[in-house]
């Protein structure tokens, strides 16, 4: 059962502001490397919401069957994802400046199960499938566990995503939710130029999918969302967000989706995430 209190809500907040500060150590810490920054920010909410409150997982047996699965296909999250997953208690927080560092565990798309990181990116528009995949085993297992898939909107341009949309509808997985980040804007610019995605809310709907749009910086609409299922459809989630969130110099900006940060950029950003305001 989802805790959809204000309090809950005002507790995953507070550690929304947290996972913003640990991303801007990170990127500052991957030098001349740079980071992905626009997309990690505009779904920090989302993560602090799957790990502080909906996620099912043991950190003391990371590898437990049971769990729930997280697969991030839009893994250029990782400024948001790495620190979530350090809160969590799977990584120890002064690892998380070693975020690119030669012979570490955090590599720009790592996969180690064994503190949470279930899946490694790579091509967009294939996690869908293996979130899927996932889902149609573990029911088959009579398996309790969720799969939660968070995909960027950019990435809703390929083809195979659709498929795969198709396919979780035609399987009535009811224990798979897509989680997508809408933020409206890819490394090439907006996405309504780049190809026309909406209505997506429409879209799902026609797809036979269980489809609920909502603010994705609230964490009090996140919490509201994800308690909202209905048996046989697979669950989607449309997070209005921005990206760059938080950052003024980064929000809304492409050329934000991956770049480097210096100590000037760095100490602006952590003042003003230090300074704003709860959602």
């Amino acid at each position: 059962m989802i805790d959809t209190s204000k309090e809950n809500a005002d507790r995953l907040t507070k550690m929304s502001k947290q996972i913003r500060l640990d991303a801007m150590d990170m990127a500052l810490a991957s030098g001349n490397n740079g980071s992905h920054l626009g997309g990690s920010l505009s779904c920090v909410e989302i993560m602090a919401v799957l790990y502080g409150e909906v996620l099912n997982f043991d950190v003391n047996d990371p590898l437990c069957e049971t769990r729930d699965r997280f697969i991030p296909s839009k893994n250029h999250c990782v400024l948001s994802h790495i620190p979530a997953l350090s809160i969590a208690g799977f990584i120890p927080r002064e690892e998380i400046t070693e975020f690119q560092k030669d012979g570490g565990r955090l590599t720009g798309y790592p996969m180690r199960k064994e503190i949470g990181l279930e899946y490694s990116g790579g091509s967009l528009g294939m996690a869908l499938s293996v979130g899927i995949g996932i889902a149609l085993a573990l029911r088959e297992k009579k398996n309790p566990a969720r799969v939660y898939v968070l995909m960027g909107d950019g990435e809703l341009n390929e083809g195979s995503v659709w498929e795969g949309i198709m396919s979780a509808a035609h399987y009535k997985l009811d224990n798979l939710t897509v989680i997508i980040d809408r933020n409206r804007l890819s490394y090439d610019g907006s996405t309504e130029d780049v190809m026309q995605l909406e209505s997506l809310y429409d879209k799902f709907l026609s797809f036979n999918w269980h489809t609920v749009c909502c603010n994705g910086h609230s964490t009090q609409a996140l919490l509201e969302a994800f308690s909202s299922r209905i048996e046989g459809k697979p669950q989607v989630l449309i997070a209005e967000t921005v990206k760059g969130k938080g950052v003024s110099f980064a929000e809304n900006l492409p050329e934000w989706h991956h770049h480097r940060i210096t100590k000037e950029q760095y100490e602006q950003a952590c003042a003003e995430i230090k300074g704003g305001a709860a959602n």
